[in-house]
C-alpha cells in the first residue's frame, strides 16, 4: 500500500524554507552544468557546419591543420582531373586557399586577438555555397580587397564595411560582408589568395588546402582513391566536416570536462543541501512516520514516499536551472581554438537533449540526496515513536 503523494506535498509546503534551499542549490548546479554543454556543443557545432557532405578538403598528406600544410600548383592542376570533381563552364570546382593569421583588437576589451586570414580565388562563393554576401560586393581579383565575416565585424575593431586595414605589411579596402550561416568562416576574413601570398612573401604557386566542390556526397571515395593512388600527388583528402570536426575537438573536450567537474562539486554541495533537508523532515516526522506504520504502512511505503519527495524537490530545481540558462541560446561568444591558434564567434546551443539532461541530473542528485533519510525513517522503531505521543 502506497502512500497517497498528496501527503509529500503539504510536507513540502510546510517545510519550504528548507525546500527552497535544497531547490536553488539543485538549480545552479543544474543552470552551470546545462551551460558549460551548450557552449561546448555551440563550439562544435559553429565548426562542423563550416563543411559540406559534398566537399573535399585536401591538404599535404600528414598534416593536421591547414595551417601546417603546402600544396603546390602542379598538384592542383592535377587534382583538378580527378574523378568526382564538379564542374561548371568556368572549369573545375577546385579553390586554391591560402590561410595566414593576423592580429585584431577585439570590440569588447581593446586586446588583440588572432584572426583567420582566408586568401581564395572567385570559385569559392561557389565551392562554399553557405557563403552569402550581405553588404557590399565580393573582392575583386588581383585588388588589396577584403571581405568581412558578419561575426568579425561585430567582433573586431576596424573591420566595418568601407575601411581600410592594414596587416602584413600591406593596405587593405574592405568591400564586402558576408554572411556563412553561422559558421566559422563568419569569424574569418577573405581576400584574393594571390595578393595575400605577395603581401605575406609567400610563392605564388604555394598553398595551404584546396577546397573541392564534388558531384555528390558518394563520390568521395573515388575522388580520395584517385589521391592516394596516383604516385604524383603527396595529398590527403577527407570531407570538410569531418576535418572540422577534428577541429573542433580539443576545445570541446577541454569545456566539457571542466563543465563536469564544476558541476561535480557543486552537484555534492546540492546533495548535502538535499540531505539536510530530508533528514530534517525525518527528525522533525518521526509521530507522523511511526502513525504511518501503525496504519500499517511498510517500510518500503515510507522509503519510497520520501524518496518521493526528495524526487520533487529536486525536478523543481532542475526545471528552474533549466528555464534560467534559456536566454543563453543563440547568444553569441568567443574563445581560442587552440588547434588553429585562430579567435572564432560562436553562439549557445541549448538543446532539448541538454535540457533533458540537465532534467535527469537533478533527478539524480534528488535521488542520492533522498534515499539515506528515507531509509533511515523507515528502520525508525514504531514502538519507541509512539510512546512519544
Amino acid at each position: 500500500m502506497a502512500i497517497p503523494v498528496i501527503y509529500n506535498m503539504r510536507s513540502v509546503k510546510a517545510r519550504w524554507t528548507s525546500a527552497v534551499v535544497a531547490v536553488l542549490g539543485i538549480a545552479g548546479t543544474v543552470g552551470v552544468f546545462v551551460a558549460m554543454l551548450s557552449l561546448a556543443r555551440g563550439f562544435k557545432a559553429t565548426l562542423v557546419h563550416s563543411g559540406s557532405a559534398r566537399n573535399a578538403m585536401v591538404r599535404r598528406a600528414g598534416s593536421t591543420s591547414e595551417m601546417d600544410s603546402v600544396i603546390q600548383l602542379d598538384q592542383e592542376k592535377i587534382l583538378e582531373d580527378a574523378p568526382g570533381v564538379a564542374r561548371t563552364a568556368e572549369g573545375p570546382l577546385v579553390s586554391p586557399e591560402v590561410v595566414v593569421i593576423a592580429p585584431f583588437p577585439m570590440r569588447s576589451t581593446g586586446t588583440d586577438a588572432n584572426v583567420q586570414i582566408r586568401g581564395v580565388s572567385t570559385k569559392a562563393p561557389q565551392v562554399h555555397e553557405n557563403v552569402k554576401i550581405i553588404a557590399g560586393r565580393f573582392f575583386q581579383p588581383g585588388v588589396s580587397e577584403l571581405v568581412v565575416g558578419k561575426n568579425a565585424v561585430h567582433s573586431y575593431s576596424g573591420l566595418d564595411l568601407g575601411n581600410t586595414v592594414r596587416f602584413g605589411g600591406g593596405q587593405w579596402k574592405i568591400v564586402g560582408v558576408f554572411d556563412a550561416g553561422g559558421t566559422a568562416f563568419d569569424s574569418e576574413v577573405w581576400c584574393d589568395s594571390n595578393i595575400l601570398s605577395q603581401v605575406y612573401s609567400r610563392p605564388a604557386s604555394i598553398f595551404s588546402s584546396l577546397a573541392v566542390r564534388l558531384n555528390s556526397p558518394d563520390a568521395m571515395s573515388a575522388f580520395k582513391d584517385a589521391l592516394t593512388s596516383d604516385p604524383r600527388l603527396t595529398l590527403q583528402a577527407e570531407r570538410e566536416v569531418d576535418y572540422y570536426d577534428k577541429q573542433s575537438r580539443v576545445l570541446t573536450t577541454l569545456i566539457t570536462v571542466l563543465g563536469s567537474i564544476v558541476a561535480a562539486v557543486m552537484g555534492i554541495g546540492a546533495v548535502f543541501g538535499a540531505l539536510n533537508t530530508m533528514y530534517s523532515a525525518v527528525a522533525e516526522r518521526s509521530r507522523e512516520i511511526a502513525t504511518i506504520r501503525a496504519l500499517g504502512f511498510g517500510a518500503a511505503s515510507v522509503v519510497s514516499s520520501f524518496v518521493l519527495e526528495a524526487l520533487l524537490i529536486s525536478s523543481v530545481g532542475g526545471a528552474l536551472g533549466c528555464v534560467a540558462v534559456l536566454p543563453l541560446n543563440g547568444f553569441t561568444t568567443g574563445a581560442m581554438n587552440w588547434q588553429t591558434f585562430s579567435h572564432l564567434a560562436f553562439a549557445f546551443r541549448v538543446t532539448p537533449i541538454l535540457l533533458a539532461g540537465g532534467i535527469v541530473f537533478a533527478l539524480v542528485m534528488g535521488l542520492v540526496g533522498g534515499l539515506p533519510p528515507a531509509i533511515r525513517a523507515a528502520r525508525r522503531p514504531v514502538a519507541d515513536a509512539l510512546r512519544a505521543l
